[in-house]
């Protein structure tokens, strides 16, 4: 199994909820009491909200590319990003993080 990186946060909630199905997930394909292995590094949403409202994104890229950073460092050998509208910075996350990114669109 590999080591899941989550980039949440944005807002608790919806990491929360990212958390939950995966987990729900594993244990439906896995059964029994197998868990997902996965790290998450969760920002300060109201820093986002704000360089969000202030059309900030390079500030955000760079928030983005930090979390997957750290990610990387804990173990972590593939991302997902526990949002919507961070997606938008997917490209400036996979050119400075070698690790695959689930990206939203892709399927």
């Amino acid at each position: 199994m590999k080591t899941l990186g989550l980039i949440g946060g944005m807002s608790w909630e919806s990491s929360a909820q990212y958390y939950r199905l995966i987990n729900e997930e594993v244990r439906a394909r896995l059964g029994g009491a197998h868990s997902a292995q996965l790290l998450m590094w969760s920002v300060d949403f109201a820093r986002i909200k704000q360089l969000q409202h202030d059309g900030d994104w390079d500030a955000l890229g760079n928030e983005m590319v930090d979390a997957a950073q750290r990610l990387q460092a804990g173990g972590a050998e593939l991302l997902l990003i526990c949002t919507n509208t961070m997606h938008k910075l997917v490209a400036e996350i996979e050119a400075a993080c070698p690790l695959p990114l689930l990206h939203i669109a892709d399927p």
